[in-house]
């Protein structure tokens, strides 16, 4: 089972480059506690998308952290990694965003695997039903749920994905970009829609196969082809499941994760995070610091 993080995004609205922040009590970066709760339950591979100018920095970062017996893979998310026979001459300075950057890791790996934001800490039940699942399920996709009311920012309006849901198939992901608190209901403020708080919300925690990479190369091919596209758009991974769940090319289960989420959309949201992450380590749920003892001597798999 493989681990992939994507973390090769800019942080605009956060004023840094937060997947490198550190949060930990002991220094750590959020994504630490992500590969930490991932080689708990058992995933032997962990892959990292990044800027190519970031490469060095945290392969070197993590491979003096993690076990040995743990195969790495540090990545670049380059605007120049096109399908073979395609070629871009045009102008763009954002990446091709996040299925890019999931198929940016099409040669390293071969089996199951999680997705998630390397920006967001997602619980540690939920490594552990994506890792149940994944043993269970050889065939089909997964989304990991939380509940929409505590995915919530106090400091501004959030983006996310609202799950319709029939039984424990996933149906539907519709993107919501400006929900806000307002008394006891959650509104979005660009259709002026209510939720009750309670829908399953997606907070890109995936359990894929690597069926998606071929999906993904496909609609890239298209995508290029689109002038207007190529200028501002990109292709996002909800996407791509979502059109493969509607042409019943697969099955896409939603498992409500039961864990506690938080990310650090705002600069704001830092403190909090800071906290929670104080007070998981006091409580004994991680080890402090987080990897009992630096590996500086290792054999790795690249």
């Amino acid at each position: 089972m493989t681990l992939l993080l994507m973390a090769a995004g800019s942080g605009s609205r956060y004023g840094k480059l937060k997947q490198f922040d550190d949060l930990g009590p002991n220094g750590e970066f959020l994504m630490e506690f992500a590969i930490y709760d991932a080689i708990q339950n058992n995933f032997e591979q962990i892959v990292v998308i990044t800027k190519k100018e970031n490469v060095s920095f945290l392969e070197e970062h993590l491979s003096k952290r993690i076990p040995s017996n743990i195969k790495l893979n540090v990545l670049a998310q380059e605007l120049t990694d096109l399908p073979d026979g395609v070629t871009f001459t045009g102008e763009r300075k954002k990446p091709w965003g996040t299925a890019h950057a999931v198929w940016t890791a099409r040669n390293v790996i071969n089996g199951p695997f999680v997705v998630i934001n390397a920006d967001d800490f997602y619980g540690q039940s939920a490594y552990k039903k994506a890792a149940d699942f994944m043993k269970s399920d050889d065939s089909a996709y997964a989304l990991l749920g939380y509940t929409l009311k505590d995915t919530l920012s106090e400091h501004g309006s959030v983006s996310r994905g609202v799950c319709e849901v029939n039984g424990d198939n996933l149906v539907s992901v519709q993107e919501r970009l400006k929900l806000v608190q307002q008394g006891d209901k959650i509104i979005d403020e660009d259709t002026n829609l209510e939720f009750t708080g309670d829908e399953q919300a997606s907070m890109n925690f995936w359990v894929c196969r690597p069926s998606i990479f071929d999906k993904i190369e496909s609609e890239f091919r298209i995508f290029l082809k689109d002038d207007d596209r190529i200028a501002n758009s990109e292709l996002y991974i909800p996407l791509m499941i979502q059109e493969m769940l509607q042409a019943n090319e697969i099955e896409v289960k939603c498992i409500p994760s039961g864990g506690d989420w938080f990310g650090v959309t705002y600069a704001s949201d830092k403190e909090k995070a800071m906290n929670s992450l104080k007070e998981k380590s006091d409580s004994g749920k991680y080890p402090a610091p987080i990897w009992k003892k630096p590996f500086s001597t290792y054999t790795r798999t690249h």
